[in-house]
């Protein structure tokens, strides 16, 4: 209760000035020129142009406050579209804009009830009317309805559970999701936004003036959100705009970086970090072959650390495809992966070691051999480390990596290499690990060797043996040389 109470009443500014006086305000009429239209009582700015400011007693605008209140307190629904003559339509259109800037409190659901619902009902049509194709809207209403929309989305997000307690080893996973009380009027202003940006009236040339990077940074700054539900549109329609504005493209994919780098480097903390990866696996699934150089490198400075966060467990899976996309490309990459992945390995978190191996298996089942054969050494090294696990399901999914036919495969061409790095390993599980599941699968492993190479197995035995008889005599050789030693010692001090 006290983590809803801190966040209902504290705001923090969104990365990128979504509080800006430009976004919004009350003020005389202008013409659209000025950024801004002329409407009865309210001027909307477009987020990213200037705009006039609030002015005036009855102003209800400040900096840094996203609220705007009807100035007499209280709308009156419009009249339908369909009631509506053809003549009329277009600023019928843009006084439902107009309704639609007012904001509301919802923290109590029974204050403006009316209101809210004359603009729930308002929202709805417009998108009724974007979703229906009935004809192309003039590029004025276009643009006063990308203002409304930014008026409604582009707020303060909450501060973070951990923010307000100061408690910065929180586990993220653990933190109870802050669900908008504004979303009943949120959800519809996304699904406009949505319509809006694949319709097929929607002219990119047109849009893009409004649609542009500072709308879409704004955007990005909302992945931050804790409510679950706004992050699945934001996915959805960012992905829309990638596939939709082609002059946006290399501009999203530098912003995303950038949120990946202060993620990784700065705070470890974001709430949308598995979304922008599920756009991303989409955007990577269409590189064209060769595969540019920009892509090698996001993959490199991006992806890859992406394994180094402690939250690693929240977006892995989408991680994972990411990166298994790239291999699959491009198999070249795979020996660059892999030894990324080593480079990131978890020393004590076990359970980052079970889903790195995970994903080591879906990368091992993309490479060829060439590429196997830069890296098997170390990787081996670290699977024979892994396979002597004392937690069980670490050196249990190790072994699991013997079912795979491709890695077998692997396995077997290279097995000159890899058995004698792996071999002491496999004898320690069989001889002392205490769990039976593991015992058996060791055993199993084994076998495997055996049949592969049964000449190999016997060299690799024998050197095995002589190795532990050498280790043996050398115990031994220390235990009888402190033996001496205290022999000495208790001379000396009978001879005291």
């Amino acid at each position: 209760m006290f983590k809803k109470i801190m966040k209902g009443g504290h705001r923090k500014p969104s990365k990128s000035d979504a509080t800006d006086p430009s976004l919004y305000g009350f003020g005389p009429s202008g013409n659209r020129n000025s950024g801004s239209v002329s409407t009865t009582n309210v001027v909307v700015n477009h987020a990213s142009r200037p705009g006039p400011a609030a002015s005036g007693p009855n102003s209800n605008w400040a900096p840094g406050v996203m609220m705007l209140t009807p100035p007499t307190g209280t709308i009156e629904p419009l009249p339908l579209f369909r009631d509506a003559p053809a003549s009329e339509r277009q600023n019928l259109f843009i006084r439902k804009l107009q309704i639609c800037c007012y904001q509301f409190d919802f923290s109590d659901t029974m204050k403006s009830a009316r209101e809210k619902e004359i603009k729930r009902q308002t929202l709805m049509e417009l998108v009724d009317v974007i979703q229906s194709g009935s004809g192309k809207i003039t590029e004025t209403c276009q643009e006063e309805m990308i203002r409304m929309i930014s008026v409604n989305i582009f707020r303060g997000l909450p501060p973070a559970s951990y923010e307000n307690t100061g408690q910065e080893n929180a586990d993220p996973e653990e933190d109870e999701p802050y669900l908008e009380p504004s979303w009943p009027h949120l959800q519809i202003v996304y699904e406009l936004l949505l319509r809006y940006v694949v319709s097929s009236d929607t002219d990119t040339k047109i849009a893009k003036r409004y649609i542009d990077h500072s709308f879409v940074l704004k955007l990005l700054d909302l992945f931050d959100s804790e409510d679950p539900r706004e992050r699945e549109y934001l996915k959805t329609i960012l992905h829309r705009i990638y596939g939709k504005f082609m002059v946006h493209r290399p501009f999203i994919r530098k912003a995303i970086n950038n949120i990946f780098y202060r993620f990784i480097y700065e705070t470890e903390r974001h709430s949308g970090v598995g979304e922008l990866l599920e756009i991303l696996g989409s955007i990577i699934n269409g590189f064209a072959l060769p595969m540019k150089e920009e892509h090698k490198l996001f993959l490199v400075r991006a992806l890859i650390p992406l394994h180094k966060p402690k939250s690693i467990a929240i977006y892995h899976q989408q991680l994972s495809y990411c990166i298994t996309q790239f291999v699959e490309k491009d198999f070249k990459l795979a020996d660059t992966v892999i030894r990324g992945l080593l480079k990131y390995w978890p020393l004590i978190n076990c359970q980052k070691e079970v889903l790195f191996l995970g994903e080591l298996e879906e990368v091992l089942e993309a490479t060829q051999s060439a590429e196997f054969q830069r890296c098997m050494v170390p990787l081996f090294r670290q699977i024979a480390r892994c396979l002597n696990s004392s937690h069980f399901q670490v050196s249990e999914r190790a072994l699991f990596l013997w079912n795979n036919e491709h890695i077998v495969g692997l396995i077997a061409q290279n097995r000159a290499v890899i058995l004698p790095i792996i071999f002491q390993a496999l004898e320690k599980n069989i001889q002392s690990h205490w769990n039976q599941a593991v015992h058996g699968l060791t055993v199993n492993v084994r076998k495997m060797f055996i049949e592969m190479d049964e000449e190999l197995f016997d060299e690799c035995e024998r050197q095995y043996t002589e190795k532990e008889m050498k280790a043996k005599e050398v115990e031994e050789q220390r235990e009888l040389a402190w033996k001496r030693l205290a022999d000495v010692a208790h001379r000396v001090e009978t001879a005291w």
